[in-house]
C-alpha cells in the first residue's frame, strides 16, 4: 500500500468487493479465522510497533487514559483475537431475509447484502482495527481504515498481518486497507469521497465524531460519545448500588461506556453517597449543592460537568426527588449511549426503561456492558448513538443493506 494516494486506495478496494462478496460464507469465515490467528502469531512485530507508539505518546504528553487505549501486550492481542473468533463463529448475515407473493404472482425476496466500502476514522485504539476488518470481511465489506496518528505503527503492523492472513485464506489482500497518511488532511479527503465510499464511521472522542457529522458528505454513523449515568433510586439495594457504580465508573475509566454521571434519589443519597466515597477514594466528585453538603470534599459541579465525558476518574453527580426528574435530568445530558436504574420497584425500572433516551438501558447493571462481545456479537464496529439505520453496538447486521429481488412469469404492469 506504500505510495498509494487516498483515491488509488479506494479504487484498490472497490475492485476487491466484487470478488470478496462472491465468496461463499464458509471462504470468508476462514478468512476472519486466519486474520485472528495472525496476530498473536506475529505479537512481537506488533508489541514492539506499539513500544514506539506508547513511547510517543507520553514524550507528546497524550494522557494516560488515553495510553491506556492505547496500549497492548499479549494477553491483550489473544483478547482480540478470541473475538475475531467469534465472529467468524457467527450465522452469515448474508442472504438472510424474508419472502412473499403478491396477488398477481410476483413473487418477491427481501435479502441482507454488503453495504460496499465501509471506512472508519478513529483514534489511537487498535484493537478497533481488528474488530472493524473481521466485521467488515465477515460481511462481505471492504474495510478502509485510518486510525489515528498516535497508534500509526502498530495499526500499521496489524493492517500488514490482516492483510497476509485475508490473501492467504484466498480473498484480495485489498479487502483491508490502510491510508499511509495518517493526517487530518486525509481524514477530510475520505469524508468527502461521495459515491466511492458507501459508509463512514468515525469512533472516537466528540470532538472527532462532530467533525466528521458536520462535514462529511459520505454517508456517516454517529458513534460512541458516552456521557452515561447511574440512577440510584431510593428502593436500591445499597450493596448493589455500590458494586455496580463503582463497576461503571472504575473498571475502565477511559472508554464510553463507564458513568460519567450519578443521579440518585434524595433518600437514599445520604447513605449512599458517603459509602461511595469511602469505596472509591480515587474518584474525584463534583456534585450539585445536595451532593456537596453530604460530601464535604466534593468539588461544586458547572453545568458544563454535566455534559462533559471525562474518561477519567471524576463522577458528577445530581442529587433528584423521584425517577421522573432523573429521566429528565439524563435526557437533557445525554449523548444516547448507555443509561441504568438501580432499583426494586418494578414500576420505575418500566418508567426509566420507557423514558431514557438512548441507545441501551439498563435496570439492576453496569453501563459497561454495552459492547458488542457482551452482547453476543463477536466484536463492534462502534457504538451508535443515532436512531437511523443502526443504533447501539453495531454487529454484523448493521454492516448489511437491503436488496429486493422480484421473479416473475411475464408480468406487466397495467
Amino acid at each position: 500500500m506504500s505510495g498509494l494516494s487516498l483515491e488509488e486506495l479506494c479504487a484498490r478496494g472497490r475492485a476487491a468487493i466484487p470478488i470478496l462478496q462472491s465468496e461463499s460464507g464458509d471462504v470468508r469465515d476462514r478468512a476472519v479465522r486466519a486474520m485472528a490467528d495472525s496476530l498473536p502469531e506475529n505479537a512481537q512485530e506488533i508489541l514492539a510497533a506499539n513500544a514506539l507508539d506508547l513511547e510517543s505518546a507520553a514524550q507528546n504528553g497524550v494522557p494516560p487514559q488515553m495510553r491506556d487505549r492505547l496500549a497492548l501486550t499479549e494477553e491483550r492481542l489473544r483478547g482480540i483475537a478470541d473475538a475475531m473468533r467469534q465472529v467468524a463463529a457467527l450465522p452469515d448475515p448474508l442472504g438472510t431475509g424474508e419472502e412473499w407473493v403478491r396477488p398477481n404472482g410476483l413473487r418477491i425476496r427481501r435479502c441482507a447484502v454488503p453495504l460496499g466500502l465501509v471506512a472508519m476514522i478513529y483514534e489511537a485504539r487498535p484493537n478497533v482495527t481488528a474488530d472493524a476488518a473481521a466485521l467488515c470481511v465477515k460481511s462481505g465489506n471492504c474495510a478502509l481504515l485510518r486510525g489515528g496518528k498516535e497508534a500509526f505503527r502498530t495499526n500499521r503492523a496489524m493492517v500488514d498481518c490482516l492483510r497476509r492472513a485475508v490473501q492467504a485464506a484466498g480473498l484480495p489482500a485489498d479487502c483491508v486497507l490502510m491510508p499511509e497518511d495518517p493526517s487530518r488532511e486525509t481524514a477530510q479527503k475520505l469524508m468527502r469521497l461521495r459515491g466511492t465510499v458507501d459508509l463512514l464511521i468515525p469512533r472516537g472522542g466528540k470532538n472527532l465524531i462532530r467533525s466528521v457529522v458536520e462535514n462529511a458528505t459520505v454517508p456517516v454513523i454517529e458513534t460512541g460519545a458516552g456521557n452515561c449515568h447511574v440512577y440510584v433510586d431510593e428502593s436500591a439495594d445499597l450493596e448493589m448500588a455500590l458494586a455496580v457504580v463503582d463497576n461503571a465508573k472504575r473498571q475502565r475509566p477511559s472508554v464510553c461506556n463507564a458513568a460519567e454521571g450519578l443521579v440518585v434519589h434524595r433518600a437514599i443519597a445520604p447513605k449512599l453517597l458517603p459509602l461511595l466515597r469511602e469505596r472509591m477514594p480515587d474518584v474525584e466528585f463534583r456534585g450539585c449543592a445536595e451532593t456537596c453538603a453530604l460530601l464535604p470534599d466534593c468539588v461544586p459541579a458547572t453545568e458544563e460537568d454535566f455534559y462533559t465525558e471525562y474518561n477519567d476518574l471524576i463522577l458528577h453527580c445530581k442529587v433528584v426527588g423521584d425517577v421522573g426528574e432523573a429521566i429528565a435530568f439524563i435526557n437533557a445530558h445525554n449523548t444516547g449511549h448507555s443509561e441504568a436504574i438501580l432499583t426494586q420497584n418494578l414500576r420505575n425500572a418500566e418508567r426509566f426503561t420507557a423514558g431514557i433516551d438512548a441507545s441501551a438501558v439498563y435496570v439492576n447493571a453496569s453501563t459497561r456492558f454495552t459492547d458488542g462481545g457482551e452482547f453476543g456479537f463477536g466484536a463492534e464496529i462502534g457504538i451508535s448513538t443515532q436512531k437511523l439505520h443502526a443504533r447501539g453496538p453495531m454487529g454484523l447486521s448493521a454492516l448489511t443493506t437491503v436488496k429486493y429481488i422480484a421473479y416473475g412469469d411475464g408480468q406487466v404492469r397495467a
